[in-house]
């Protein structure tokens, strides 16, 4: 029955594609290998098993790169609305490479955090930090000189079990 259609359709001239109805695996394998015999293009487009279709093109009407992301997302082809984006794409990359022949504009912000904000930090401010800022000694609540610890590990090890020992 599909090397039927099949053929029906290579004989319908002015039929650039079929698109067959929903079927299940095996049948969907026998009409690839059918449509591969007959020198034609089929792809299957559809999300679950119960709706996926086989669609065949003739050779000399294969589908785009466009054309089939149509049919994957479930929409149907627009040649017009595909020229359309097409020419968007186009026109956005010619206004990309306009702005790279000009020179990109410097990374950063467009204006300067300090300005904005030197009625609360002064001009001065940031020097003054810089002049008293010292190490900070304490490291939550035990300050650094207590956390140097001159035992190897083995001392350490042996100090944990005796420890251990005493408290059994």
């Amino acid at each position: 029955q599909l090397e039927q259609e099949v053929s029906q359709f290579i004989q319908a001239s002015g039929e650039p594609r079929r698109r067959f109805q929903p079927m299940n695996k095996i049948e969907r394998s026998i009409l690839h290998d059918v449509a591969e015999v007959a020198g034609l293009t089929s792809f299957s487009f559809g999300d679950d098993e119960d709706s996926r279709y086989v669609m065949v093109f003739k050779k000399e009407f294969a589908p785009s790169d466009e054309e089939l992301d149509a049919y994957r997302r479930g929409e149907e082809w627009d040649p017009a609305l595909a020229e359309e984006r097409r020419r968007l794409r186009e026109l956005a990359a010619q206004q990309e490479e306009a702005e790279l022949e000009r020179g990109a504009a410097p990374p950063g912000p467009p204006n300067d955090y300090k300005d904005k904000y030197r009625h609360l930090i002064g001009s001065d401010a940031a020097k003054a930090a810089a002049r008293t800022m010292e190490a900070n000694k304490a490291y939550g609540c035990v300050p650094v000189a207590n956390k140097r610890d001159t035992r190897s590990i083995e001392e350490a090890m042996n100090e944990i079990r005796a420890k251990k020992r005493l408290r059994q």
